[in-house]
């Protein structure tokens, strides 16, 4: 018998509702992630995506059950918690009229990191990101996909175990979009837990192991995607996506 996984996130019976808007919701909604998943959260627009990505990292507070990210509640010490994750949003996430360096230097600060920590990163991560040669230049003045690549760095700069992203390649080119990706697969190898949501269905293919479908507030479908792909009869997860929440317009 094999060791049973380590719990990375924790949702136990949230209960959460919009004051003046009840068509986002949740009412006992569980989920486990484990440490290590790439995991996969989708659903069409005003499901719920977004809005459990926002509980489980403190944004917002659900109005009944707990959240627990390795095993710290996701509303205690909040300089402890927001060690324990990376969040990189769908908007930018930096300040425009600053460089690179300048942005990773306050974002570093904030994460708790001290010079010569965020020096290191800051030039192991614009190494990496191919962002070295505009290192001092104002981020207003990069294309999307180098801003892209920005945001990336400043959500990461504190090597987090747990990574939250949305919509993280969206605006940018094939090229820029494959090398995230990839950055993406090297950091789970290393340990990082990945939570992803996307609308890139054939970019989540290659990144997610593990997949949850979400639509009214509700989990309607879990497990691994090769699994759920064989048990309803799809041959990729937009054949999938589209037969479990339905081919209508939403919102």
């Amino acid at each position: 018998m094999g060791l049973t996984p380590e719990v990375a996130i924790d949702v136990k019976g949230i209960g959460f509702r919009y004051p003046g808007n009840p068509d986002v919701s949740f009412n006992g909604l569980n989920l486990q992630v484990n440490k290590g998943d790439r995991f996969g959260l989708f659903g069409p627009n005003g499901a719920g995506k977004t809005t459990l990505i926002s509980l489980m990292t403190g944004l917002l507070t659900a109005d009944e059950g707990t959240i627990e990210l390795l095993g710290q509640n996701i509303n205690g010490s909040k300089g402890a918690v927001n060690k324990l994750f990376g969040f990189i949003p769908q908007d930018f996430s930096f300040y425009h009229e600053l460089s690179p360096v300048e942005n990773l230097e306050f974002f570093g600060a904030w994460s708790g990191l001290d010079k010569i920590a965020i020096k290191h990163r800051t030039d192991e991560l614009l190494t990496i990101l191919g962002l070295n040669h505009v290192r001092n230049k104002q981020v207003e003045k990069f294309s999307g996909g180098m801003k892209r690549r920005v945001n990336l760095a400043i959500g990461v700069i504190h090597n987090p175990p747990i990574l939250f992203l949305d919509e993280p390649t969206v605006g940018v080119d094939v090229q820029t979009g494959r090398a995230i990706i990839d950055y993406l697969l090297a950091l789970n190898k290393t340990g990082t837990t990945l939570v992803y949501t996307s609308h890139q269905l054939n970019e989540a293919e290659d990144l997610c192991k593990e997949v949850a479908l979400i639509d009214g507030g509700q989990i309607i479908a879990r497990d691994s995607l090769e699994h759920l792909l064989k048990t309803h009869n799809h041959k990729n997860l937009e054949q999938m996506f589209l037969s479990l929440t339905g081919k209508e317009y939403r919102n």
